[in-house]
């Protein structure tokens, strides 16, 4: 084993004296490999690491232009510093594009020898502190980060889960939702249509603004929330009030901090009881006029609520619940949306028929 710690410098010319005079300035303080070829040195340099290399611009075989672009191409060879031993030979311009770091011109004066290659060894030393001083770092910083996102879903998912049971018994409903936003979300990604385009930082904002879809409704009466009947028309006007109540309370965050994400809560919150035909609320709006999100979002809010039994009504089986999805395409829903939840319509009755894996719904494996 070697227990030489000194750093190894290759030095690489075809003059005798040269690596001579190299090894005896050097030898007290570094570890010498004298190599009189390019060929020679690279095929040792494959299997040996050197922290410099002393290299003569004229070398048998192959120039020291052709040896450092060689050397070069090896990644872990890429902060090797490398000096030229050079007479006035006119490519220091080239050299230094190569990777070259120094020059020393022939004949070598030994103390400028000593500080040249310990500047550069020095120089090194310090980039290697620092990269690792950055990758610590962004270690910590990694970490920080992820923690910070645990912190944020499980807020939003305890707001949304509070909102939810306010209007259902479980509050599973978000949790189907979200799962069935997640499945037309990931076609989006995957097979990109004009008009339907998500970058990932936009589609996994849609999956979590949907769970914020029914914010409005912890601003309505207990009293209509809870009703175990069928509500009155005054009754339903009241509720159709929850996407502005949305709106209101999202946008007195959006005034503090302009975040794409609250953006998508409140384009989802304030129009997802939209219509394609323009028949929907609070706004009537139709067709594209209708945020994307929102529009995915109709189409998972609409199938849970037939799917899912109400104090004023069964639950409607997976098959009915597809039918009518597929009937009020062009009506109540995007068509080509439309097509993407029947596409994948296994998977949605799967979280509908809330079958998990580990106790973790599938779709979000």
């Amino acid at each position: 084993m070697d227990i030489d710690k000194r750093p190894v410098i290759a030095a690489v010319d075809d003059e005798a004296m040269i690596l001579h005079t190299v090894a005896e300035t050097l030898e007290a303080d570094y570890r010498v490999r004298p190599f009189t070829s390019g060929a020679t040195a690279l095929r040792y340099l494959s299997d040996n690491p050197a922290d410099l290399i002393l290299l003569d611009y004229h070398l048998p075989e192959m120039s020291g232009f052709d040896f450092l672009r060689k050397f070069r191409q090896r990644p872990e060879m890429a902060d090797v510093p490398v000096i030229f031993l050079t007479g006035s030979f006119g490519g220091e311009a080239e050299a230094l594009e190569l990777g070259a770091v120094d020059f020393i011109h022939k004949p070598v004066t030994p103390k400028v020898l000593l500080l040249r290659i310990r500047h550069q060894l020095e120089l090194r030393q310090h980039r290697r502190n620092l990269q690792k001083m950055a990758a610590d770092k962004t270690l910590i910083l990694d970490d920080m980060i992820g923690k910070l996102r645990q912190r944020e879903e499980i807020i939003l998912n305890i707001l949304a889960h509070m909102t939810d049971l306010r209007d259902h018994d479980t509050g599973n409903h978000i949790e189907r939702t979200t799962g069935f936003v997640r499945i037309m979300v990931a076609h989006l990604l995957d097979c990109p249509r004009d008009g339907y385009e998500l970058t990932r930082f936009q589609a996994d904002d849609i999956i979590n603004a949907a769970k914020l879809h029914d914010l409005g409704k912890v601003a309505l009466p207990d009293d209509i929330l809870r009703n175990k009947g069928c509500l009155s028309q005054e009754e339903f006007a009241v509720v159709r009030t929850h996407p502005v109540h949305a709106e209101k309370v999202l946008d007195l965050f959006i005034r503090h901090m302009d975040d794409p994400f609250l953006n998508t809560a409140r384009e989802i919150a304030r129009a997802h009881h939209e219509r394609w035909d323009g028949t929907g609320y609070p706004n009537g709006l139709k067709e594209r006029e209708i945020p994307l999100s929102a529009r995915i979002v109709a189409v998972a809010d609409v199938y849970d609520a037939i799917t899912t039994q109400r104090p004023y009504k069964e639950a409607f089986p997976h098959e009915t619940a597809m039918r009518m999805i597929m009937e009020n395409s062009g009506k109540h829903f995007d068509p080509y949306l439309t097509e993407v939840f029947v596409e994948h319509g296994e998977d949605v009755s799967r979280i509908a028929r809330g079958i998990v894996d580990n106790g973790r719904w599938l779709v979000f494996e």
